[in-house]
Formats: C-alpha cells, sequence, structure tokens
C-alpha cells in the first residue's frame, strides 16, 4: 500500500471523527443566559481566574453584576486579564479585585485568606478552579508532590480556612472542577506524594479523584450549615493547562486545528461552573458531580466514604490543620 493511500485513509478517517465530534458536541454545550444583576451583591472567589475556565467564569460572572475576585498567582497575567474582562463586560458590570493566590505555597494560601477574612464581610461562592496538568515532577514549596500539592492540597487548606466565613454567608457554595480523568486514577495511601516513583499522567488522575472524594467529605460535614458543596468535570477545554504536554513540531499545526474543532472553547467549559455558581435549580444540592449541567454518575471509587475520610485526615496532617 502506498504511502498516498495510507495517508489517504488516515485523513479520511480524521475527518469522520472530527465531524461526528463536532455534530455531537453542538447538541450537548448550550450558552446559559441569566438575568443581568442576577448576582449582584453576590461575592464570589475563583482560583485561577486570569486564564482558561476560570477565566471565562469570572467574566460570565461580572457581566451578572457579582463581585469577583481573581485569586491569581501570576498578577500580571491576572491584571492583563482583567482589563480583557472588564473591556467585554460592558458599562453596567460588577468589580473585578485581584489578589495574590500561589496554591504550591501553603504560606500564601494562609496569607490570601487571612486578607479574606479581615476585608470581606462574607463569601457567597468560592470556585476550587486553578490546576495543573502533567507537569514535570516538582515539588511545592511545602515539598508535595506539585499535581496533588495545587489540584488537591492548596484548595483543601484555602477550603478550610475560608470555611467558617462560608458559614457566616449561609446559603454559600463550594464549586470544585475536576476532571473526567479521575477514572484512570486511584488514590495511592502508600505513596501519595509520589516519592517512590512519579507518573505525571497517574498524578493528574490521582488529583482529580482526590476532588472529588474532598467534595463528598466536605458536603457530608457541611451538612445543615447551608453551605453547598459541588464538583463537575467540564469535558476538554481549549486551555493553558495542557501546555506542559509536549507536542511535535511537525505536529503542532495538526493538533491546533483539531483541539480547535474537538474540543470546548473555555467559555462552553465554563457553562457548569456557571450554573453551580449561580443556578436556583441546584440551590440546596450538595455533594454531588455534574457536567454539561445535569448531575453525572460516578464510578464507586469517586464515592468510597471510607476513602474520602482516609483522605481528608491525611491532607489535614499534610496541611497542618490537624487537631
Amino acid at each position: 500500500m502506498s504511502a498516498a493511500v495510507i495517508l489517504a485513509a488516515v485523513l479520511g478517517g480524521g475527518v469522520l471523527l472530527i465531524a461526528r465530534r463536532i455534530f455531537s458536541r453542538r447538541k450537548t454545550v448550550k450558552l446559559l443566559h441569566y438575568p443581568i444583576g442576577m448576582m449582584r451583591g453576590k461575592t464570589i472567589i475563583v482560583t485561577g481566574a486570569n486564564s482558561g475556565i476560570g477565566k471565562a467564569t469570572a467574566a460570565e460572572l461580572l457581566k451578572l453584576q457579582a463581585r469577583v475576585i481573581m485569586a491569581c498567582r501570576d498578577q500580571q497575567r491576572a491584571r492583563e486579564a482583567a482589563v480583557e474582562i472588564e473591556k467585554k463586560a460592558g458599562p453596567d458590570h460588577g468589580e473585578l479585585v485581584i489578589k495574590q493566590l500561589d496554591l504550591a505555597s501553603l504560606k500564601s494560601v494562609h496569607s490570601f485568606c487571612e486578607e479574606i477574612i479581615r476585608e470581606e464581610p462574607k463569601i457567597d461562592v468560592l470556585i476550587n478552579n486553578a490546576g495543573l496538568y502533567q507537569c514535570p515532577y516538582t515539588k511545592t514549596e511545602e515539598g508535595f508532590e506539585m499535581q496533588l500539592g495545587v489540584n488537591h492540597l492548596g484548595h483543601f487548606l484555602l477550603t478550610n480556612l475560608l470555611v467558617d466565613l462560608l458559614k457566616c454567608s449561609a446559603p454559600s457554595r463550594v464549586v470544585v472542577v475536576s476532571s473526567k480523568l479521575y477514572k484512570y486514577g486511584h488514590i495511592n495511601f502508600d505513596d501519595l506524594n509520589s516519592e517512590t516513583s512519579y507518573n505525571k499522567a497517574f498524578c493528574y488522575s490521582q488529583s482529580k479523584l482526590a476532588n472529588l472524594l474532598f467534595t463528598r467529605e466536605l458536603a457530608q460535614r457541611l451538612e445543615g450549615t447551608g453551605v453547598t458543596v459541588n464538583a463537575l468535570t467540564p469535558g476538554i477545554v481549549r486551555t493553558r493547562l495542557g501546555r506542559h504536554v509536549h507536542v511535535p513540531l511537525l505536529a503542532k499545526p495538526l493538533f491546533l486545528l483539531v483541539s480547535w474543532l474537538f474540543f470546548k472553547s473555555p467559555l462552553e467549559g465554563a457553562q457548569t461552573p456557571l450554573y453551580l455558581a449561580c443556578s436556583p435549580e441546584v440551590e440546596g444540592v450538595t455533594g454531588k458531580c455534574f457536567a454539561n449541567c445535569e448531575e453525572e454518575e460516578l464510578l464507586p471509587k469517586a464515592t468510597d466514604d471510607q476513602a474520602a475520610k482516609r483522605l481528608w485526615e491525611i491532607s489535614e496532617r499534610m496541611v497542618g490543620l490537624e487537631k
């Protein structure tokens, strides 16, 4: 078989797959439309709000006249994003506040929370959105494997330090951004910090499973307080999350085309976090996971109460919250 025939077969198959994906996605992704002013008077924290899903979520909340706190590590990029968001939001929008938060530093998390508690009378919604994907092996300031440290432990500490303010602000909401890739991980309690070996894909999946177990355990602990906790899986979205994934130079044009056709836009990816932050339909709903603004059925390992409790207790020790 000639190279030309093989290439034609590959391209033809690719076109069919792309067409199926396009028509399938157009049926499932629906943009939400809430009345202007719906979130007026609400204060919402969005971690990682300077790019991707976080930026799109912040922009939509600003249009609904919320007070949005952009909790970002890179202040320069946060300021640039804020200018762009405000320009697109039009004249009658809410308020943007930029705050320094590096989830790879527990010291930074403490400083951020102390500032929020000192300055903010209430927090209506906390959106734990920031994340790292398949980065090379590195450690956080306190020596935790980076993906576990940022995706799980940083947000674990952040939420726990703000939980009293969230209770005082009830009814309030916590929204946790996970990923369908949780399916390919498990919580390796024998080597949670990847000291023995490191597989970047597994560690990402482990951290996203940890997000779901954290959501479940926190929802149970906050039952009856007026604070709801729900997770979501946004699907495959065109963001900077995949910046650590190496794509060969010659394949980059094809990858960009495929991502443009296959993946959701950041705005489409922001619909479910926006739904969980705003919608009256989920008022009082807690401990669930959503995809495309509908409740998602999780694998048993993501609803394992024993594993969730064990992970919580270990996480408390790791971040210094153990009583």
